[in-house]
């Protein structure tokens, strides 16, 4: 892994942000790109952390674009229930005006890992521009915080999953957990009765 951030490193910020993209257009198996863009400014501490910022969030909002649009090409797949059940999110969100902008804020905003919401939302059909907006802003912000207490944050984080891998496979099973539970809320149900039911959790056709 260190010798990617010294390669890609040696670009200054055009580096960083073809990895920042390729970190996020991937849908598993990738670290938080928080950690990876605090490591690039702990090897660097030359770098503009304003601009490293937004730098790594647009390079991180056109990698999501893109593993949403990979993930719509899966929405046959998935069985008519969830289906309409995604469309119904969807169509909700759309109803709201700032819905798509601020559910992607948030998740921009903090740590939490994002690649599930892009699937959801490609796997939705979603198409407001207000995704990206939402997405990049929040990631601003985050980015900021996590680059400013890189150290404070990033070595403890590190500490915990000493294994690399083990760390990316957890986090990347709660993200594929939170999809599944997701997709089987009776949305129609919870929208219009305010009640929280549950169809078969039933992901493919097949």
């Amino acid at each position: 892994m260190l010798d990617i951030f010294e390669i890609f490193g040696e670009f200054s910020y055009f580096g960083i942000f073809l990895v920042l993209i390729g970190v996020n257009a991937a849908p598993i198996l990738m670290p938080p790109s928080w950690i990876v863009l605090t490591s690039f400014y702990l090897l660097d501490p030359s770098l503009n952390v304003i601009l490293l910022a937004m730098v790594g969030a647009t390079g991180a909002t056109i990698g999501r674009f893109i593993l949403k649009k990979i993930s719509g090409l899966f929405r046959k797949f998935i069985g008519e229930e969830q289906k309409s059940n995604l469309d119904i999110i969807g169509n909700y969100l759309n109803q709201k005006k700032y819905g798509y902008v601020i559910a992607s804020f948030l998740f921009g905003a903090t740590p939490l890992p994002s690649n599930m919401l892009f699937i959801t939302y490609g796997l939705m059909r979603a198409k407001s521009i207000g995704i990206y907006v939402g997405f990049w802003f929040g990631r601003v912000i985050s980015y900021i915080a996590m680059i400013y207490f890189g150290n404070a944050v990033l070595t403890p984080f590190l500490e915990i999953f000493e294994d690399r891998l083990t760390g990316i496979l957890l986090i990347d099973g709660v993200g594929v957990g939170v999809v599944i539970i997701f997709a089987s809320i009776n949305w129609t149900i919870l929208i219009t009765q305010r009640q929280l039911k549950f169809v078969r959790p039933k992901i493919w056709r097949f």
